[in-house]
């Protein structure tokens, strides 16, 4: 089982860590800071640098599968194409240090809680999901049409306001006792330990409560310029809003 740093503190850059693993999948710790897809957030890329100060390049981070295809508790690192020098000198025991690519998982921290924001702005079920450093988009369930000058302007107010963000959990029984509180249509918090992790943004006025596993930032000033680039109708009861940064 990976523990997965991430979940308690979405800042921490990098570990020390050793190789439990390694097959054609790719490389897992017994720990890690690395993000594996999923939620609709992109996978961590990063390094993984030896002892000897050689580095192994991480194009992704994905889940580890069952013999079913299930998701298990171990989290893959997925090394670039072309490292097979150093991919092969590794072996299980090994100690390296985890180290993720802050830029590009920052970004992704900050489209992630601007989600969350929009979530409050269009109080519907969501659909889908998509979270990259470059954008993030949201499908709801909903007919009635949508402004993207009113929603961008929502985001910049709440932004602005520097409202704080609190990483909490509830148990399954108060998640079944309050199915409302998962917005997601198509993707399903993650169980399994008897609590379920939340995301909490606003303090004392809540303004946004759901279960979440992903990375955010923690207030939400440090979002910065973000607007909504494109609103799509893609079918009779869906529509599509698209988030970029601002230029």
């Amino acid at each position: 089982m990976t523990d997965d740093l991430f979940r308690s503190d979405a800042y921490l850059r990098e570990c020390q860590a050793r190789v439990l693993r390694i097959d054609e999948t790719g490389v897992v710790l017994d720990r890690t800071v690395f993000y594996p897809l999923g939620g609709g957030q992109a996978g961590d890329s990063g390094h993984l640098v030896l002892a000897d100060g050689r580095e192994l390049a991480i194009a992704d981070t994905r889940k580890a599968k069952d013999a079913e295809g299930r998701p298990t508790s171990d989290i893959v690192h997925l090394p670039a194409p072309g490292q097979a020098d150093v991919l092969d000198s590794l072996k299980p025991g090994d100690a390296v240090t985890a180290r993720i690519d802050w830029a590009r998982r920052h970004r992704l921290m900050r489209f992630h809680t601007a989600t969350h924001l929009l979530c409050h702005l269009v109080p519907q079920p969501v659909d889908g999901c998509s979270i990259t450093p470059d954008y993030a988009r949201l499908d709801f369930h909903m007919t009635e049409p949508l402004d993207k000058e009113s929603l961008s302007a929502g985001l910049a107010r709440l932004v602005a306001a520097g409202l704080p963000l609190a990483v909490g959990a509830i148990t399954d029984a108060e998640l079944d006792a309050n199915p409302a509180l998962v917005k997601s249509m198509s993707v399903q918090p993650p169980r399994g330990t008897g609590t379920v992790r939340t995301i909490r943004i606003g303090e004392p006025d809540t303004i946004d409560f759901q279960p979440c596993g992903g990375t955010h930032v923690a207030n939400t000033s440090e979002i910065g310029g973000v607007v909504v680039t494109k609103i799509e109708k893609k079918s009779a009861s869906t529509r599509r809003v698209v988030l970029g940064w601002s230029a």
